[in-house]
């Protein structure tokens, strides 16, 4: 392990984040996007051929799940302008953000209520899909409403599916994996909310736990999926599809800010701020974005002071070669979905030169974005989803944050901007547990 002190030599920002102090970072990597996309594999055409398989799939979703009904099947969030919670920033921590604020509500999305459905579903949904087209048991131009069907349950019987995870990829993983018939095992940390687990197991789904944390659950996952040849292992870290599946959230959120008049152009700048763990979901989200939107969005990741991985990784350019506990941080942290020690090195290395900057924040401040947003909007998410806010708190407000708008010529034209937090799961959560999450946040409210 490198000391503490080379650390800091290499990467100044090493030491405040070791204090577990909240800062914030802009990305010296950034490149034009026309540059950065020149070295990366994947392209608009792999998103596309995801956003169809979604579509192939949606009859059976529509079946499985009677609450995607409304959207035919399609498991898509709304987004919705928060200029309540907008006002209440620029009071109470004097932002000076200007622009509209807008939610998007990846926590309301059906079957599993969080970012991860997007993700974690359409990775099983390729891996069903490929499994019954190499035993015959697709026919060309069939409806795949018959993946709900008995036969294709009992054929799927034949296969597990293993995933670790801090619980809602494993929500996810989980929920679609049963409805289609496999046997599934979802390895948790201790980070893990009860709650999630017992949703799982009433979903028939083999919760099994761990006493370490997130990157224990995924090593003791992929062990026991390699035991079995018929199994099969969702890889949080590296998966392709995974991040494919993410991506394809760009290509909706493009209609859907054309429907709501938000305008994304050389004049009309956008902001994406995004809760960031091992970085699947917000590095997927992120290269769709860019694809779609070039130079035009701006996107950062927000991250727990003691689970702050991610920035870790590409600020010291080690990614997966380091994690938190080498710095002497804990990996513990309020937002269960976001208690990770070590990134993923695919995704650092992907979005490297697409991301803007990022912001770690401490936990108690994750309660109190939580209790403005239900107070001035009557909207809940996650403690972990609210890490994001922290993003708009300070792009205004920050002197480092205000020398990049300067270096991108976008001073003058904050105006017009949009700035989007994306709203990472919460529907889900019991009741029970929303009026513990308020009481906590009523304590910590400065």
């Amino acid at each position: 392990m490198i000391s503490t002190d080379v650390l800091e030599e290499k990467a100044p920002i090493v030491g405040s984040l070791r204090k577990a102090e909240e800062v914030t970072w802009i990305n010296p990597l950034l490149e034009s996007t026309e540059e950065a996309m020149r070295k990366i594999d994947l392209t608009m055409e792999d998103v596309r051929d995801a956003e169809a398989r979604l579509e192939r799939f949606a009859p059976f979703i529509r079946r499985a799940f009677p609450e995607t009904e409304k959207d035919g099947g399609l498991i898509e969030s709304p987004v919705r302008e928060i200029s309540g919670m907008k006002e209440e920033m620029n009071s109470w921590q004097a932002a000076g953000l200007r622009g509209r604020l807008l939610l998007k509500m990846d926590s309301d999305l059906a079957v599993a209520g969080s970012v991860k459905a997007r993700g974690g579903i359409y990775e099983i949904l390729k891996h069903a899909e490929e499994l019954a087209i190499r035993e015959g048991m697709l026919e060309e131009g069939q409806s795949y409403e018959v993946f709900a069907r008995e036969p294709f349950r009992e054929f799927f019987s034949q296969y597990a599916v293993h995933v670790g995870s801090t619980g809602n990829l494993g929500l996810s993983i989980g929920i679609i994996s049963a409805a289609l018939g496999f046997r599934v095992y979802v390895h948790m940390s201790q980070d893990a909310k009860q709650w999630k687990k017992d949703l799982l197991r009433s979903k028939g789904v083999q919760v099994i736990e761990y006493a370490g944390d997130y990157g224990a659950a995924v090593k003791k996952g992929r062990e026991e999926a390699m035991r079995d040849p018929a199994s099969y292992f969702v890889d949080d870290e590296n998966s392709v599809s995974l991040f494919l599946g993410y991506a394809v959230s760009a290509l909706r959120l493009q209609r859907q800010l054309e429907a709501a008049g938000v305008k994304v152009d050389g004049e009309h700048p956008l902001f994406v701020y995004i809760p960031c763990g091992v970085g699947g979901a917000p590095g997927g989200i992120t290269f769709g974005l860019k694809l779609i939107y070039g130079d035009h969005v701006h996107v950062f990741y927000a991250e727990p002071v003691q689970a702050c991985c991610m920035i870790l990784g590409m600020t010291t350019g080690l990614h997966n070669e380091i994690c938190v506990q080498d710095i002497g941080l804990s990996g513990m942290t309020e937002a269960d979905g976001l208690a990770v020690g070590r990134p993923s090195k695919f995704v650092g290395k992907t979005v490297e030169h697409l991301l803007s900057g990022e912001v770690t924040v401490q936990d108690d401040r994750l309660y109190v974005y939580m209790k403005e947003l239900l107070d001035r909007e009557g909207i809940f998410i996650e403690p972990s989803s609210c890490a994001a806010f922290a993003g708009p708190a300070r792009i205004e407000k920050e002197e480092v944050c205000r020398a990049y708008l300067k270096e991108q010529g976008l001073e003058e034209r904050m105006e017009q901007a949009a700035h989007l937090v994306w709203a990472t799961g919460g529907s889900l959560v019991p009741a029970d547990v929303r009026a513990e999450y308020v009481k906590k946040a009523e304590e910590k409210r400065p």
